[in-house]
């Protein structure tokens, strides 16, 4: 494995973490990663994988560490992802990934169906109700099964609270959600600001 060598693709401005190599699978050089999506789909919309190597490495092994995977086929494989790519000719090469954090520009997601979001779409967004009082910003989303909840955090928490008392936790459903608009960056509720 090289450096990254600055022929190579710079590091794009709205890459997104997808997943982690949990390491080498079989002999040929493939990898298995572990995505942090429950549908794998930002994972696959994409040839190109940005790396960054796993947090303990030391350095000059960092130094060494390959920034970019071109990736040649990528398929679910039981609970994960196992993908090979240009990089990787043997089963060494990828078991020296392991732990490295991947990551793919954002453009290159599929597009989401009409009432569909991701989440990394969500975080951040101002959450007005519909009496356009202002409860906060999307700070990240709770898994919960069956849907999303938002996790929203007031701009300043009020007296004798924590941050985690006046977070709100609002279901991320058509009941709650009367409307998404990314364009203007929030989220209109059917929530009270008393609750």
């Amino acid at each position: 494995m090289s450096a990254w060598s600055s022929d190579e693709p710079v590091w794009p401005e709205d890459a997104v973490e997808v997943g982690r190599v949990l390491g080498a699978w079989g002999i040929k050089g493939w990898i298995k990663v572990q995505p942090f999506a429950s549908d794998p789909q930002a994972l696959f919309s994409s040839r190109r994988w940005f790396l960054q190597p796993p947090e303990k490495l030391p350095a000059a092994a960092a130094a060494a560490f390959p920034r970019l995977l071109k990736v040649t086929a990528a398929r679910e494989q039981g609970d994960g992802v196992v993908a090979s790519a240009q990089e990787l000719p043997d089963r060494n090469a990828a078991e020296a990934l392991k732990g490295a954090r991947i990551f793919v520009s954002r453009a290159s997601f599929p597009t989401a169906a009409e009432g569909e979001y991701y989440w990394v779409d969500l975080i951040g967004l101002e959450v007005v109700n519909r009496e356009g009082i202002v409860l906060g910003t999307v700070t990240d989303l709770l898994a919960t099964g069956p849907h999303s909840v938002l996790r929203v955090q007031p701009a300043e928490t009020p007296a004798g609270m924590t941050a985690l008392e006046a977070e709100r936790l609002i279901p991320f459903v058509e009941a709650y959600v009367d409307q998404v608009d990314l364009a203007q960056k929030r989220i209109t509720v059917d929530w009270g600001a008393d609750y």
